[in-house]
């Protein structure tokens, strides 16, 4: 695990955007963090990473759960928050876009209660004072792990 903090939500947006960079095909980022931690200011950033277009909003898919985002690869932006658990995952067909042409960028990934895929980076933010966030990365294996050296190089 390798711990960093913001001091800022621009800091936030660019440490997203660092990681967006490094984003391939297939690739599973799971988002978790109270209200206001600082989530969604992190997936801007990690479109701007994947060159979405600086002119399209980038906002948490709250009440549409999944949006779409084009840059070089498909961004799939999903917003768990008000889904019960996994089977609202399995009911809805959301797993196709777990093995998609794009990378999955999931805010509330918490309520998918041990159902993240192998080779997850998991990104936990949290309220440090102000505008500063602790942000957290963690990835036991695979891709995830090599995200995260490619973040953290030692």
């Amino acid at each position: 695990m390798v711990t960093v903090e913001t001091s800022s939500e621009r800091e936030t947006v660019e440490l997203g955007e660092r990681l967006g960079r490094l984003l391939e095909p297939g690739d599973f980022v799971a988002l978790v963090g109270e209200l206001g931690a600082g989530k969604t200011q992190f997936s801007k950033g990690v479109a701007a990473g994947l060159a979405v277009d600086p002119g399209t909003p980038v906002t948490s898919p709250t009440y549409t759960i999944l949006n779409i985002y084009q840059g070089r690869i498909p961004l799939y932006h999903f917003d768990l928050y008000r889904l019960a658990g996994p089977e609202d995952i399995d009911s809805l067909g959301f797993e196709e876009y777990f093995d998609g042409g794009g990378a999955c960028l999931v805010e509330w990934a918490e309520r998918l209660e041990g159902e993240l895929p192998e080779g997850t980076l998991t990104v936990s933010l949290s309220h440090a004072g102000g505008d500063a966030r602790t942000v957290a990365f963690a990835a036991e294996s695979g891709r995830g792990a090599a995200l995260l050296a490619g973040l953290f190089p030692s």
